[in-house]
């Protein structure tokens, strides 16, 4: 039988983080503390109930076409051949132009394929760098991603598009990409632990009616060399 390691791909979330510059932060308590649990169970049996207030946009989160069109599939309705064992591709986009284009994803095969777009965008993680010049995935390299038939499409940065002054607000990854079907992952970490071919990816989220966006486990599964 094949022997296989699993590549983390998430940040950690915790009370405070910031994910993205102007959103709020989680908030995360105890809504039934241990000590407060012992009257409710046998001697020597306590639990905690945890609780946290949160945006769907913290930590690593896939966001459905829900996010951006209010017809589009919202959390519960993502098919999880969407989400779970994609054959996956990782694009490196180290060191080159800050928006991927579609001349970065020629001769990359990504019909089928959740595409991971490695661009190191992740080492400014919750500091104020990270938005700064972020990379992102131009609109000619969305449209590519669509008309190839993608099953996915991730990023290790900000978010998958252009944030800063000069893009005026336009959304254009997001805009083609979910109005297509095809499902985004931002704020991915770890991808040079991936190779550029032969790993699966999951990123699956609860089933939430109503929700555009939230976060997920997300990992590579990768054939160990024996």
């Amino acid at each position: 039988m094949p022997r296989y390691r699993f590549v983390e791909l998430s940040h950690v979330i915790r009370d405070g983080l910031i994910t993205y510059p102007g959103l709020p932060a989680p908030r995360i308590g105890q809504h039934l503390t241990r000590a407060e649990s012992r009257d409710r169970y046998a001697p020597g049996t306590e639990f905690a109930i945890d609780r946290i207030t949160m945006i769907g946009n913290t930590g690593t989160y896939v966001d459905s076409p829900f996010h951006r069109y209010p017809d589009g599939a919202d959390l519960a309705a993502l098919p999880l051949d969407r989400l779970a064992e994609l054959p996956a591709v990782v694009v490196r986009a180290i060191g080159g132009p800050r928006g991927v284009t579609a001349d970065t994803l020629a001769g990359v095969d990504v019909t089928g394929h959740a595409v991971l777009l490695h661009t190191g965008g992740d080492q400014h993680w919750a500091t104020k760098d990270y938005p700064v010049n972020a990379p992102y995935l131009t609109r000619e390299g969305a449209q590519d991603l669509v008309d190839r038939g993608a099953t996915l499409v991730g990023i290790d940065a900000v978010n998958i598009d252009d944030i800063s002054a000069r893009a005026r607000g336009e959304r254009p990854a997001h805009s083609l990409l979910l109005a297509a079907g095809i499902p985004i992952v931002e704020h991915l970490t770890n991808l040079v632990a991936v190779p550029d071919t032969g790993a699966r990816f999951t990123a699956v989220p609860p089933r939430i009616v109503g929700f555009g966006s939230f976060p997920v486990r997300a990992y590579a599964t990768v054939e160990a060399r024996p």
